[in-house]
């Protein structure tokens, strides 16, 4: 493509260089070797893309464009620009051809819920015979095509390519999650969203944006890009994504009144059931997910369904076979009666909706095994301690994904939460090790609930990243006991 084109509507300096010139590639990884390619040099929070300029040319770009003055070999084209992380955005647009325009694109944000509203969406649509891409925190697909993916939103430039290969393949519609970082780090300036959506803000993320109140205006600035917002109106931070919407919004419930709103809401171990008032029309729901997040997370999804041409008795009928997401609410059956529960819960709202819903059907003990993850908002810790603590009737306080931390440090401020109920709890450093021992401990129609890492199949420790899946473990534990 013709830099020129590549530069549209980009207020930029040329330093030195020519830009009547073809380009083929934009990249910003110097590693990778290109051929006339275009180089990003972004300044991140640990390291600097200027430092690596000279590789970038070495593997073959002719292109940089630079936030510093520097000054390169005579071939080079050096164009500068106030921020590169935000210009990234325009110019992977302007390569790619805007290829979120050309189809239509839901974005949902929110601390808890993206992941499984994202699949049970998808999965109406497919159902309807639509071609769904997805792009979220398990995976990233085309159709049935599933892609490798490092973060919850991917950067800018590879998520402008993940949109043209979706528009190759056909997509119909894809549905992305959008995190907070995504959008205060511009990684989905200039998307094209039809639909946004939001589920809930508690707290996570501080270690990053410092405050619950820049949190939450992070999440509000998706709702200034969509053309529909649907907004949960029960959560506290509902009034500030009501006001970022440029359009009237849609707003969904169970507390307050909304445009979408549940009633008689029954929670069972295996299904919650409720009745979805629209337009004063009632129609029955059943979902084979228990807990009261099942609801809204399905609100959610039959709103986006029905604003993007699904019949709601189509909707209705579909759901109850829905199937969940891998490592949320992930259940397993023992041969001696207990049952155990495997989700992605790692927030304190996240751990306290699963337990209370649990809390809704046991018939015996809960047992809960859950740690918090290294080099992350640690003014969680000491609360997801006295959450499961409240919950619960036996806790077992174990490592995630330490990272670069001590675990003893991480389960130490854990505890200080701990110690405000009289709930019994142990210390077991080794997360294999504590699964072990309550899978060991319990006795039949008690629940075990492993928590925090879900979907992940490995674990992040000092020394580096190790193979590790909560499923596995209690798979064959529990084919043992047969």
């Amino acid at each position: 493509m013709e830099l020129k084109k590549v530069l549209e509507n980009i207020k930029y300096t040329l330093l030195q260089g020519d830009i009547n010139k073809d380009i083929n590639e934009i990249i910003y990884d110097s590693r990778i070797k290109t051929n006339n390619g275009l180089f990003i040099a972004i300044k991140g929070h640990i390291s600097d893309g200027h430092k690596f300029i000279s590789g970038a040319i070495e593997n073959g770009a002719r292109v940089v464009v630079v936030s510093d003055n520097v000054v390169l070999g005579e071939n080079i084209t050096v164009i500068k620009v106030d921020n590169t992380r935000q210009v990234m955005a325009a110019l992977a647009n302007n390569f790619y051809s805007h290829p979120s325009k050309k189809i239509s694109l839901v974005g949902v944000t929110g601390t808890n819920g993206k992941t499984s509203t994202t699949f049970i969406l998808a999965g109406l649509l497919e159902a309807y015979n639509k071609k769904v891409g997805v792009i979220g925190t398990i995976e990233n697909r085309i159709g049935k095509q599933v892609l490798e993916t490092a973060r919850t939103t991917p950067e800018s430039l590879d998520l402008q390519s993940l949109f043209s290969k979706m528009k190759e393949q056909d997509v119909d519609v894809a549905i992305m999650e959008v995190s907070s970082h995504a959008l205060d780090l511009n990684r989905v300036d200039g998307c094209d969203f039809d639909i946004g959506v939001f589920t809930n803000l508690t707290q996570d993320h501080l270690d990053f944006h410092g405050t619950m109140d820049n949190y939450a205006a992070a999440k509000a600035k998706l709702f200034a890009m969509c053309n529909i917002n649907i907004i949960n109106v029960d959560n506290p931070y509902s009034q500030l994504m009501l006001d970022a919407c440029k359009n009237e919004p849609i707003t969904y419930g169970i507390k307050n009144p909304a445009t979408f709103f549940a009633k008689n809401i029954e929670i069972h171990a295996h299904e919650t059931k409720y009745t979805l008032v629209y337009n004063s029309k009632e129609i029955q729901i059943v979902v084979p997910i228990p807990g009261e997040f099942t609801v809204y997370n399905t609100l959610c999804a039959i709103i986006c369904a029905y604003k993007l041409g699904l019949p709601l008795e189509f909707i209705a009928n579909e759901l109850k076979t829905t199937k969940g997401v891998p490592g949320r609410v992930q259940s397993f059956q023992s041969s001696r009666g207990y049952s155990v529960l495997v989700d992605y819960a790692h927030t304190p709202d996240g751990l306290e909706n699963v337990l209370e819903a649990i809390n809704n059907f046991a018939k015996s003990n809960i047992i809960t095994v859950f740690g918090c993850g290294g080099d992350r908002d640690n003014k969680k810790r000491p609360i997801m301690g006295e959450i499961a603590s409240k919950y619960s009737t036996k806790v077992y306080i174990t490592s995630d994904n330490p990272r670069s931390e001590e675990p003893a440090e991480i389960i130490r401020q854990i505890e200080e939460g701990s110690k405000k109920y009289d709930t019994p709890y142990e210390i077991e450093p080794d997360r294999k090790t504590a699964i072990i021992k309550a899978l060991s401990l319990a006795q039949k129609d008690d629940i075990i609930l492993i928590a925090g890492k879900g979907h992940e199949t490995y674990q992040h420790l000092k020394d580096g990243i190790i193979h590790f899946d909560d499923s596995e473990i209690i798979s064959t534990f529990l084919e043992k006991e047969f």
